[in-house]
């Protein structure tokens, strides 16, 4: 069920209403039945999958809790090997043998492989992680064993967040199915206008700037470098408001609910270093990699080199994780030469005092402001250029577009393409005022300002605001029930 669809319009209200009216003994039964049928709404015979991890997972929580020495990490183990080899059947085993078959033919070996066509479970790859986060944990002494399976159950499948996160610890979010909520209207208002907001993000940004985007990539040897570059910088915007939307209706969601999920986005574009981006883009995905695989490597604790190691294979992952396909594995390795490659810097600096104190003289001669603002520049492009293999549909494509974009940029900037001509004239401007508004409300400022306004406002002024801004989503939101982009992983 998508969060932008009619079936979603009336079955939320529905599901809120009868959790915040029931009974606190059937609360968890009603969201447990409600987010299975949620699920079931893609493809139904999946539930079986999902169950399978979840039975799994809850009776490893609960035998390492009685287990004492070696075989505590035997039945951790063995939990992770089971629950990730649901998630490469599924989603990497066709990529596997694509890749065995091209490695043979390199040798000279003539091996021919099946095509399974297998359909992925949607999300599978975010509850799967829920639930390794949640084995580990108890494993860890940090999450004592959930003893009630419908609590556990409902803590995986927990329909706001169950197919594109937030990720959630069980420290955060287990405890919450045991807490009895009432209505409360300034939380139920806060929660549906997080999710008006996440709704705008989609429909009117998104949505609209992939129009473009989708043209542009389809052929990319039929564009010129403005036009890749164009696309390129609006679909940084298109999977940030995309996969941020898709949060703010989780958050938003949950919290009509009463349970509090932790933020997922923080202004990552504001970055002034690939290292704060990752701090401030997909947070519950970027810890779940530092506390489960970057820190265990060693992190930063065992010298340069093993540091540098560690960052390829956490990043590497992290590319995986996103797609059987070398564009994302590209992708995650591109940011890894980012941060590697800005720890190199600061160690010759370190090294060389004359360049350290070069630099430092080419960065005082700024004013901070512009400091800043040229340093949030960069990041924003290196960003842009690695967002390239992780939308185009192939390494080749990738390579036209990296070779294309020197092209164009000294006579007119024509369209090539009649439906990308037809956004330039119809689209852009709704797109282009979208953006802008998107990063004036984002604005720390501004958007202080902007919720103390609403606060002192008079209640049919408020809610004429809110209307406003829900008429200006069907007005000028693009409705043809895209699909999230991140369902797919």
């Amino acid at each position: 069920m998508l969060f932008n669809s009619l079936e979603f319009l009336l079955f939320f209200p529905v599901v809120a209403l009868l959790h915040l009216t029931l009974p606190q003994r059937w609360r968890v039964p009603n969201l447990l039945a409600a987010s299975c049928l949620f699920y079931m709404a893609f493809i139904p015979a999946y539930i079986l999958v999902l169950g399978l991890t979840i039975v799994v997972d809850y009776a490893a929580g609960r035998w390492i809790a009685r287990l004492q020495g070696p075989a505590r990490k035997r039945v951790l183990v063995a939990s992770i090997v089971v629950t990730c080899a649901v998630l490469v059947s599924f989603k990497y085993l066709q990529f596997v043998i694509d890749n065995t078959v091209l490695a043979a033919g390199l040798f000279g070996w003539r091996l021919t492989g099946p095509s399974l066509d297998i359909v992925l479970p949607v999300g599978l790859s975010f509850h799967t992680f829920q639930s390794l986060a949640y084995v580990i944990e108890v494993y860890r002494g940090r999450q004592a064993p959930e003893r009630d399976f419908t609590v556990y159950a409902t803590y995986v499948m927990f329909f706001p967040q169950l197919v594109a996160g937030p990720i959630e610890r069980p420290q955060n979010l287990l405890h919450q199915f045991r807490e009895h909520h009432v209505w409360d209207h300034e939380r139920v208002a806060s929660g549906l206008r997080r999710m008006a907001w996440g709704f705008f993000k989609k429909l009117v940004v998104a949505d609209r700037l992939a129009l473009y985007v989708n043209d542009v990539y389809a052929a990319p040897e039929a564009h010129t470098g403005p036009q890749l570059a164009l696309a390129t910088v609006f679909f940084a915007f298109q999977i940030y408001c995309d996969f941020s939307g898709y949060s703010d209706i989780a958050v938003g969601s949950a919290r009509v609910l009463g349970f509090r999920l932790m933020e997922n986005f923080d202004r990552p574009y504001a970055s002034r270093s690939i290292a704060e981006f990752w701090t401030r883009w997909h947070i519950s995905l970027s810890q779940w990699f530092r506390d489960y695989v970057y820190i265990p490597l060693g992190g930063n604790r065992e010298g340069r080199p093993r540091h540098l190691r560690n960052l390829v294979i956490t990043f590497g992952l992290s590319g995986l994780w996103h797609g059987a396909a070398w564009t994302y594995v590209s992708w995650g390795l591109l940011n890894a030469l980012y941060l590697v490659g800005a720890q190199l810097r600061r160690d010759a600096w370190s090294r060389w005092p004359a360049g350290a104190g070069l630099a430092a003289m080419m960065t005082v001669s700024l004013p901070g402001p512009l400091r800043a603002a040229f340093a949030v520049a960069v990041t924003f492009a290196l960003t842009c250029l690695a967002w390239i293999p992780f939308r185009a549909e192939s390494l080749h494509d990738v390579w036209t577009i990296l070779s294309r974009l020197p092209t164009g940029w000294g006579g007119p900037w024509s369209v090539s393409l009649l439906s990308t001509e037809q956004f330039l004239l119809r689209q852009l401007p709704v797109a282009l005022l979208a953006l802008a508004l998107l990063e004036l409300v984002q604005w720390p400022p501004a958007r202080t300002r902007l919720r103390a306004a609403l606060r002192q406002s008079a209640l049919p002024l408020r809610w004429s605001a809110y209307a406003g801004v829900a008429l200006g989503g069907l007005l000028f939101g693009v409705h043809r029930q895209q699909q999230f982009i991140y369902f797919q992983f």
